[in-house]
């Protein structure tokens, strides 16, 4: 299973002053982490950097300087450019996986032969995760909490995730 190298991490919603800087709106568990990057890059195969002279946090949104934006006007020319981050440029904590990674594995019973299905969603809660897993065959979806007691083994090379399910957690509504 490829993984994509460059992955979506905000959108540049609106200008912000004169000096050329942008608001983005991130698209990451936290604001502070889109403030974390030198480089970001404006297409999805890595061939546009752009370089962030600094980045701040504002009201949930991330007010960023972009080099070689100077003006407001050249700043406006970016409104709803999607910036994307490298993989490569982030060092994830064991047990710590990008959204992307997760969408598409297969779900598999750890105590018997069953598939779940296929992990077609991930929601925040807050609390904790919750992964939206799709059973085509049954036409119907289940919701997992991502907690060490259900997701017992995510192996992203292999396409596949190990669950158990809590006890009445899939049972019929």
């Amino acid at each position: 299973m490829g993984q994509k190298r460059y992955l979506e991490i905000g959108k540049i919603t609106n200008v912000h002053g004169l000096a050329g800087e942008v608001k983005v709106y991130p698209w990451c568990d936290d604001a502070a982490f889109l403030c974390s990057f030198d480089v970001l890059y404006t297409d999805k195969n890595g061939k546009h950097a752009v370089g962030i002279e600094r980045a701040r946090i504002q009201q949930n949104m991330v007010i960023m300087k972009l080099a070689g934006t100077d003006t407001r006007d050249q700043a406006e020319k970016l409104r709803n450019t999607i910036l994307y981050m490298d993989r490569d440029d982030v060092e994830l904590d064991e047990d710590c996986y990008f959204i992307q990674d997760l969408i598409g594995l297969e779900v598999h019973d750890a105590d018997s032969d069953k598939i779940w299905g296929t992990i077609r969603d991930v929601m925040q809660t807050g609390a904790n995760d919750v992964y939206c897993i799709w059973n085509d065959a049954e036409k119907r979806e289940y919701l997992v909490p991502a907690i060490p007691d259900v997701v017992l083994e995510t192996n992203i090379e292999a396409g596949t995730m190990t669950i158990r399910p809590l006890e009445g957690l899939f049972d019929a509504d």
